[in-house]
């Protein structure tokens, strides 16, 4: 399926507030977990060719490879966390016993919100200078689409998910 018409057929946070939380845990692996991983390394690259190329430019995001790998590295750890050990406990019907697993996985939410910050201030707000070159352009337009993925991921955890496994709600 391709991006524009898995994002019009993906259910927002409150169309997943009555799933069975196995059903809701395999979308998230699906939908977010796999494309973050995939985003990541695109933007990654992408990244070091517009540092490289455009070095000498004052809008140039210098330090944003470094920071999208420190990203993925902490991605990377959380969702190995998440696919270990909380998501296990929840489709097991184990939600209410996860409660220690879901106030980390809360923490290091908070913790890629700040990234995303940060990610902002690197890129000056995603905006293109005058004149950007396509690989510059793609790597912005990528960056905009995993912004957007993470902080709908993050939601749907933390307004859907947690509070349902927290409250007993069957797989």
């Amino acid at each position: 399926m391709n991006q524009a018409a898995d994002l019009i057929s993906t259910p927002t946070a409150e169309q997943w507030s009555n799933a069975p939380l196995a059903e809701l845990v395999a979308h998230i692996l699906q939908r977010y977990h796999e494309r973050h991983r995939e985003q990541l390394r695109l933007a990654i690259e992408l990244a070091l060719k517009v540092e490289q190329v455009h070095d000498d430019h004052a809008d140039c995001p210098q330090g944003l490879a470094e920071h999208l790998h420190d990203m993925l590295q902490e991605l990377e750890s959380h969702m190995r966390k998440e696919e270990q050990v909380l998501f296990p406990l929840i489709t097991q019907g184990r939600g209410p016993q996860a409660g220690a697993p879901i106030t980390v996985m809360r923490m290091e939410h908070d913790q890629h919100a700040d990234a995303l910050v940060r990610l902002d201030r690197l890129t000056g707000g995603l905006n293109l200078p005058a004149g950007a070159c396509g690989t510059w352009t793609r790597l912005y337009d990528e960056l905009r689409t995993f912004k957007q993925d993470l902080v709908d991921h993050i939601r749907l955890e933390n307004t859907v998910l947690f509070p349902n496994a927290l409250n007993g709600r069957t797989a």
